[in-house]
Protein backbone atom coordinates (compact mmCIF):
# COMPACT_ATOMS: atom_id res chain seq x y z
CA UNK A 1 0.00 0.00 0.00
CA UNK A 2 1.80 3.38 -1.07
CA UNK A 3 -0.45 6.48 -2.55
CA UNK A 4 -3.72 5.93 -3.91
CA UNK A 5 -3.88 5.59 -7.62
CA UNK A 6 -6.02 8.66 -7.88
CA UNK A 7 -7.50 11.29 -5.03
CA UNK A 8 -9.71 9.43 -3.12
CA UNK A 9 -13.76 9.95 -2.69
CA UNK A 10 -14.26 12.43 0.64
CA UNK A 11 -17.31 11.18 2.69
CA UNK A 12 -17.92 13.18 5.69
CA UNK A 13 -20.91 12.26 7.96
CA UNK A 14 -21.95 12.40 11.61
CA UNK A 15 -18.74 11.08 13.29
CA UNK A 16 -16.45 12.20 11.04
CA UNK A 17 -14.86 11.49 7.68
CA UNK A 18 -14.35 8.46 5.65
CA UNK A 19 -11.94 8.43 2.11
CA UNK A 20 -12.41 5.77 -0.07
CA UNK A 21 -11.08 4.76 -3.59
CA UNK A 22 -13.56 3.69 -6.64
CA UNK A 23 -11.90 0.44 -7.91
CA UNK A 24 -13.40 -3.00 -7.54
CA UNK A 25 -11.44 -3.25 -3.67
CA UNK A 26 -12.60 0.50 -2.52
CA UNK A 27 -10.03 0.76 0.08
CA UNK A 28 -11.50 3.14 3.02
CA UNK A 29 -10.23 4.76 6.03
CA UNK A 30 -11.97 6.74 8.90
CA UNK A 31 -11.59 10.11 10.99
CA UNK A 32 -13.89 9.77 13.53
CA UNK A 33 -14.49 12.48 16.42
CA UNK A 34 -14.97 10.96 19.84
CA UNK A 35 -15.22 14.20 22.38
CA UNK A 36 -12.27 16.14 22.08
CA UNK A 37 -10.08 13.62 19.85
CA UNK A 38 -9.73 12.42 16.25
CA UNK A 39 -8.94 9.18 16.02
CA UNK A 40 -7.71 7.80 12.78
CA UNK A 41 -8.71 4.53 11.37
CA UNK A 42 -6.38 1.75 8.84
CA UNK A 43 -5.34 5.64 7.29
CA UNK A 44 -3.78 5.68 3.73
CA UNK A 45 -2.70 8.52 2.57
CA UNK A 46 -4.87 11.59 1.07
CA UNK A 47 -3.64 14.76 1.21
CA UNK A 48 -7.55 16.06 0.70
CA UNK A 49 -8.72 13.57 2.93
CA UNK A 50 -6.07 14.06 5.43
CA UNK A 51 -6.71 17.98 5.46
CA UNK A 52 -10.51 17.05 6.57
CA UNK A 53 -9.06 15.17 9.37
CA UNK A 54 -6.88 17.79 10.47
CA UNK A 55 -10.15 20.29 10.95
CA UNK A 56 -11.82 17.50 12.72
CA UNK A 57 -9.82 18.40 16.00
CA UNK A 58 -6.43 17.08 18.12
CA UNK A 59 -5.56 13.07 16.85
CA UNK A 60 -5.22 10.74 19.55
CA UNK A 61 -4.07 7.73 18.34
CA UNK A 62 -4.23 5.50 14.79
CA UNK A 63 -5.44 2.65 14.67
CA UNK A 64 -4.98 -0.14 13.25
CA UNK A 65 -7.36 -3.36 12.80
CA UNK A 66 -5.65 -5.92 10.63
CA UNK A 67 -2.84 -7.43 11.11
CA UNK A 68 -2.15 -6.98 6.91
CA UNK A 69 -3.28 -3.41 6.88
CA UNK A 70 -0.18 -1.91 7.50
CA UNK A 71 -0.90 0.99 4.74
CA UNK A 72 0.27 4.33 5.88
CA UNK A 73 -0.62 3.15 9.50
CA UNK A 74 2.79 4.22 11.25
CA UNK A 75 3.76 6.85 8.70
CA UNK A 76 0.90 8.72 9.38
CA UNK A 77 0.45 8.04 13.29
CA UNK A 78 4.66 9.28 13.17
CA UNK A 79 3.89 12.05 11.22
CA UNK A 80 0.88 13.52 13.94
CA UNK A 81 3.19 12.52 17.34
CA UNK A 82 0.31 10.13 17.91
CA UNK A 83 0.43 6.36 19.50
CA UNK A 84 -0.24 3.74 16.54
CA UNK A 85 -2.32 0.71 18.32
CA UNK A 86 -2.22 -2.26 16.06
CA UNK A 87 -4.77 -5.23 16.84
CA UNK A 88 -5.77 -3.14 20.04
CA UNK A 89 -7.03 -5.41 22.81
CA UNK A 90 -8.11 -2.01 24.82
CA UNK A 91 -8.05 1.91 23.75
CA UNK A 92 -8.08 4.65 26.29
CA UNK A 93 -11.67 4.57 28.24
CA UNK A 94 -12.64 8.33 27.02
CA UNK A 95 -12.23 6.74 23.37
CA UNK A 96 -15.50 5.39 23.65
CA UNK A 97 -14.42 3.00 21.45
CA UNK A 98 -14.86 -1.41 22.47
CA UNK A 99 -12.29 -3.39 20.63
CA UNK A 100 -13.73 -6.66 19.56
CA UNK A 101 -11.76 -9.70 18.20
CA UNK A 102 -13.24 -10.95 14.40
CA UNK A 103 -10.85 -13.38 13.57
CA UNK A 104 -8.16 -15.15 14.68
CA UNK A 105 -6.22 -17.06 12.61
CA UNK A 106 -2.18 -17.40 11.96
CA UNK A 107 -2.85 -16.01 8.30
CA UNK A 108 -5.44 -13.52 9.36
CA UNK A 109 -6.08 -11.46 12.31
CA UNK A 110 -8.68 -8.98 12.71
CA UNK A 111 -10.54 -6.82 15.24
CA UNK A 112 -13.02 -4.73 14.95
CA UNK A 113 -14.66 -1.49 16.85
CA UNK A 114 -17.72 -1.20 18.15
CA UNK A 115 -18.97 2.55 19.85
CA UNK A 116 -21.95 2.25 21.48
CA UNK A 117 -22.20 5.78 22.10
CA UNK A 118 -22.74 6.46 18.26
CA UNK A 119 -23.94 2.88 17.90
CA UNK A 120 -21.28 3.02 14.98
CA UNK A 121 -19.21 -0.55 13.99
CA UNK A 122 -16.03 -0.47 12.26
CA UNK A 123 -14.68 -3.26 10.49
CA UNK A 124 -11.51 -3.48 8.18
CA UNK A 125 -12.23 -6.81 6.35
CA UNK A 126 -14.24 -9.40 7.61
CA UNK A 127 -17.43 -7.58 5.76
CA UNK A 128 -17.43 -4.67 3.08
CA UNK A 129 -19.58 -1.92 1.55
CA UNK A 130 -17.17 -2.32 -1.83
CA UNK A 131 -18.20 -3.77 -4.81
CA UNK A 132 -16.37 -7.51 -4.22
CA UNK A 133 -17.58 -7.69 -0.56
CA UNK A 134 -21.54 -6.51 -1.54
CA UNK A 135 -22.31 -7.94 -4.44
CA UNK A 136 -25.14 -5.79 -4.66
CA UNK A 137 -26.06 -5.30 -1.06
CA UNK A 138 -25.41 -2.67 1.22
CA UNK A 139 -22.69 -5.09 2.62
CA UNK A 140 -21.83 -8.42 2.27
CA UNK A 141 -19.10 -10.69 3.93
CA UNK A 142 -15.25 -11.15 2.63
CA UNK A 143 -14.93 -13.45 -0.01
CA UNK A 144 -12.77 -15.60 2.00
CA UNK A 145 -14.75 -15.78 4.99
CA UNK A 146 -18.34 -16.37 3.46
CA UNK A 147 -18.53 -20.13 4.30
CA UNK A 148 -17.76 -19.06 8.12
CA UNK A 149 -19.10 -15.29 8.25
CA UNK A 150 -18.21 -13.65 11.66
CA UNK A 151 -21.43 -13.95 13.56
CA UNK A 152 -20.47 -14.72 16.77
CA UNK A 153 -18.50 -11.61 16.67
CA UNK A 154 -20.60 -9.19 15.22
CA UNK A 155 -23.90 -10.80 14.88
CA UNK A 156 -25.47 -9.37 18.17
CA UNK A 157 -24.82 -5.50 17.14
CA UNK A 158 -27.45 -3.19 16.35
CA UNK A 159 -25.41 -0.83 14.47
CA UNK A 160 -26.71 2.41 12.86
CA UNK A 161 -23.79 3.08 11.11
CA UNK A 162 -21.13 0.76 9.03
CA UNK A 163 -17.52 2.18 8.77
CA UNK A 164 -15.77 -0.52 6.42
CA UNK A 165 -11.96 -1.04 5.37
CA UNK A 166 -13.83 -1.35 1.88
CA UNK A 167 -16.57 0.82 0.70
CA UNK A 168 -18.38 3.89 1.55
CA UNK A 169 -20.38 4.58 4.88
CA UNK A 170 -22.97 2.90 5.46
CA UNK A 171 -25.48 5.76 7.46
CA UNK A 172 -28.65 3.66 7.27
CA UNK A 173 -30.47 0.55 7.36
CA UNK A 174 -26.89 -0.80 8.97
CA UNK A 175 -28.53 -3.21 10.98
CA UNK A 176 -30.68 -4.87 9.00
CA UNK A 177 -27.94 -4.94 5.98
CA UNK A 178 -25.52 -6.44 8.81
CA UNK A 179 -27.78 -9.15 9.49
CA UNK A 180 -28.50 -10.35 5.89
CA UNK A 181 -24.78 -9.78 5.09
CA UNK A 182 -23.93 -12.60 7.79
CA UNK A 183 -27.16 -14.59 6.79
CA UNK A 184 -26.60 -14.82 3.18
CA UNK A 185 -23.09 -15.16 3.14
CA UNK A 186 -22.81 -18.73 1.85
CA UNK A 187 -26.05 -18.29 -0.39
CA UNK A 188 -24.71 -15.26 -1.73
CA UNK A 189 -21.56 -17.33 -2.88
CA UNK A 190 -22.45 -17.81 -6.59
CA UNK A 191 -23.09 -13.99 -7.09
CA UNK A 192 -18.99 -13.98 -5.99
CA UNK A 193 -18.31 -16.95 -8.36
CA UNK A 194 -19.76 -14.44 -11.23
CA UNK A 195 -18.16 -11.15 -10.05
CA UNK A 196 -14.73 -12.47 -9.81
CA UNK A 197 -13.89 -12.45 -13.42
CA UNK A 198 -14.59 -8.81 -14.21
CA UNK A 199 -13.21 -7.91 -10.36
CA UNK A 200 -9.46 -10.11 -11.86
CA UNK A 201 -9.59 -7.95 -14.89
CA UNK A 202 -10.00 -4.66 -12.75
CA UNK A 203 -13.86 -4.06 -14.23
Amino acid sequence: YGEPMSPAVLQHHAVGVTWHETDVMARAAHAIRAGQDTWLIDPFDDPAALTAVSELGRPAGVIQLLDRHNRDCAEIAARLGVPHHKLPRTLPSESGLRPISVVSRPWWKEVALWWPDEQTLIVAEAIGTGPLFALGRPVGVHPMLRLVPPRSALGDLAPARILAGHGPALESGATEALNTALSAARTDIPKLILKLPSALRGG
